[in-house]
């Protein structure tokens, strides 16, 4: 079922999830959900609580790892993620959001990074990645903590972008 996708500033983005305890028929009605929402609104990967739901539930295009073009979508469920750094130095991409709309601005984060989570069978998942690939799993896991990628922007940026969205409310 398509669900609606919360916009910055709702305050349940800054909410931080809870993990999931039982892989059910709810977490997997939530997953299909999730995927409905991300291949009708376009994107590389979303949140749980971009969709109101306040679990620990992402899901990412693994396809992202091949950095080649005209490599087919391929979208995974990462139940209970968690990131690790492998390699602190930092990586510069330009991110966007489907949280945080008309806004794409370029972040920096650690280069490389390991992911560890479950699937919907509730087996363990490791996938280690970097580039834009690594900032996409930093990105979609900081939504769990509450976190936006505008977080990461300077003062400025993100006062500019805070005017312009309530220009737009008015």
């Amino acid at each position: 079922m398509l669900r609606p996708v919360l916009q910055y500033p709702d305050p349940i983005l800054r909410k931080t999830c809870l993990p999931v305890i039982e892989i059910d028929e709810n977490i997997k009605n939530l997953a299909v959900d999730m995927l409905d929402t991300l291949t009708t609104v376009g994107g590389v990967g979303i949140a749980a609580p971009q969709i109101g739901v306040l679990k620990r539930v992402v899901i990412i295009d693994v396809s992202l790892e091949k950095e080649e073009e005209d490599v087919p979508q391929d979208f995974r469920v990462f139940i209970n993620p968690v990131v690790t750094v492998l390699d602190s130095r930092p990586h510069e991409e330009n991110e966007g959001c489907l949280s945080v709309p008309d806004l794409r601005a370029k972040v920096k984060r650690p280069s490389r990074v390991a992911l560890d989570a479950f699937d919907l069978d509730g087996n363990p998942v490791h996938i280690e990645g970097s580039g834009y690939y690594g900032a996409c799993m930093q990105h979609e896991t900081d939504h769990l903590d509450g976190k936006l990628f505008i977080d990461h922007l300077s003062f400025l940026k993100r006062s500019l972008y805070d005017k312009k969205m309530r220009k737009d409310k008015k």
